[in-house]
């Protein structure tokens, strides 16, 4: 039996994406860091975070989904890696009617940017289900685990779940 999924307003998108900003924010404190969302105010950054003395930081740009999608949508800037101190999470919230766990993907903007390039390049060259090509498109995604059949157009991002330690190595 499968269960229906509830009808979310864009509002809802929009609650659930600045709550997985506290979410991370919290989860990074709660790990003995110092976490501060930018709150729109700069590019490519929603969290910053820090070491408890300020001496290294972190850049922290935060995608949401809810447990049990089947993609997150990450932009076209997820294509450009921004450095070695860029950090993507995609955050699996779930809604309040639901019973899932809290999912953090950690993932290095390096690797972020080479495989949703590849992935997307990939995708472009396949053919559609009917054999038309693929049109051009600004929109990235990634796929979210289970991966039933990884098609060549996917990766699997299941290594980098709950990958904080990636962050701890770079505010030591």
């Amino acid at each position: 039996m499968s269960v229906a999924k509830p009808e979310f307003k864009k509002t809802d998108k929009t609650h659930r994406g600045n709550a997985s900003q506290f979410f991370v924010a919290g989860e990074l404190c709660r790990q003995g860091y110092v976490a501060v969302i930018t709150m729109g105010n700069c590019p490519n950054t929603d969290i910053l975070c820090s070491n408890k003395e300020g001496t290294r930081f972190v850049h922290i740009q935060v995608k949401t989904f809810r447990p049990g999608d089947k993609t997150c949508s990450v932009g076209l800037k997820a294509e450009k890696a921004y450095g070695d101190n860029f950090f993507w999470i995609l955050g699996g919230i779930p809604t309040s009617e639901c019973c899932n766990e809290f999912v953090y993907y950690i993932i290095p903007s390096a690797v972020m940017a080479k495989n949703v390039k590849e992935m997307h390049k990939v995708w472009e060259e396949t053919k559609g289900k009917k054999g038309q090509k693929h049109n051009p498109t600004n929109f990235r995604a990634v796929d979210l685990p289970p991966l039933k059949n990884l098609h060549k157009w996917e990766w699997d991002i299941s290594p980098y779940l709950n990958k904080w330690d990636l962050i701890k190595e770079k505010l030591k």
